[in-house]
């Protein structure tokens, strides 16, 4: 549910129009840093298994920078007023290593990582811990039973929001950590609620 269409990928090469297949042998995460994939595909970690991300559309890609210039503007805001910060925003799929043996490394559309989560120092491997508040943009091969799959798995690895915006339906739907979910109204908007006070997105300021 990175936003993408997602299929298990091979190591090896393979003719092109054959299947993709999921490989026999599980890889590591500390594998996955140094893998390239020999088609230049985005992939994620599932269990030990590469699946392929396509690359998505533009529309995807303009609601999740909405999204991360939005938060990234309220984390602006609040540290110029207080001088404290209260975590940091990345975007361009950041890789979250949420599950061990077999290891599990997914990356959120837009991923919120709140101060006392964030590493000390610049992180030049992935976030070994779910992002605070995991933000998902759909594409529209992404498949209902694979949404609910993947929000499952980010809230489970200790994720305390889910944002799931589908831009071809023009929804947003709200998972929390406690297993309630709302889908917002036409004149609803996404709040930080207790995990990042006093953050407001309309939702009809992401859809055009």
């Amino acid at each position: 549910m990175r936003s993408r269409t997602h299929r298990p990928c091979s190591l090896g090469t393979r003719i092109p129009g054959a299947p993709v297949r999921i490989p026999r042998t599980r890889i590591t995460a500390d594998e996955l840093l140094t893998y390239h994939d020999p088609f230049d595909r985005r992939v994620e970690l599932v269990r030990g298994h590469l699946v392929v991300s396509e690359p998505s559309g533009f529309e995807h890609g303009r609601v999740a920078a909405a999204v991360a210039f939005s938060l990234s503007q309220h984390l602006a805001r609040h540290a110029d007023a207080t001088g404290v910060r209260l975590g940091e925003v990345a975007t361009n799929d950041p890789g979250c290593w949420i599950e061990r043996d077999p290891d599990t490394v997914r990356a959120p559309g837009v991923a919120f990582v709140a101060a006392h989560r964030s590493p000390p120092q610049p992180l030049t491997r992935y976030l070994e811990t779910a992002p605070t508040i995991a933000v998902e943009v759909l594409s529209p091969g992404d498949r209902p039973r694979a949404v609910r799959a993947k929000v499952a798995q980010w809230l489970r690895a200790g994720a305390r929001l889910m944002w799931v915006v589908d831009p071809e339906r023009r929804t947003v739907h709200v998972h929390r950590a406690d297993g309630s979910h709302t889908a917002l109204g036409a004149d609803g908007a996404i709040e930080g609620e207790d995990v990042l006070p006093g953050f407001t997105l309309r939702r009809a300021t992401l859809f055009r």
